[in-house]
């Protein structure tokens, strides 16, 4: 699982040029029959080694740039020997007053932490 946090990772780097230390990662593993990942309707069946990827960042970047990262994420992943139609990525878009990352404040609200340049917008 390390691999594929690190693949992940190493896509928003390149795709997104974030520090390195901007990095939080949540791994879960779930065992035989209680991931459900179907086709929703492409035509195309899943493994049971499956990889649900759930993305959380800051909104404005173009569409062009979700697609790019995508893309470096599933061939990152190809190159651990996941199938292309085993990934699956859900992203979510926040704003900058929608995080904190200690001591209950907004550090970007507060202007503790500098909303970082989006690259790729």
């Amino acid at each position: 699982m390390q691999a594929l946090s690190r693949a992940i990772h190493d896509a928003i780097l390149a795709e997104y040029g974030v520090p390195e230390r901007d990095y939080f990662h949540i791994l879960t593993e779930h065992g035989a029959g209680r991931v459900i990942a179907q086709d929703a309707g492409l035509g195309f069946k899943r493994s049971s080694g499956v990889v649900m990827i759930q993305i959380v960042t800051q909104q404005g970047r173009p569409l062009e740039a979700k697609q790019s990262l995508f893309a470096a994420i599933a061939a990152n992943f190809a190159g651990l020997g996941v199938a292309g139609d085993d990934v699956f990525i859900g992203y979510m878009e926040n704003t900058a007053g929608d995080w904190s990352f200690g001591f209950g404040r907004a550090q970007y609200a507060t202007g503790e932490l500098a909303v970082p340049a989006l690259a790729g917008a």
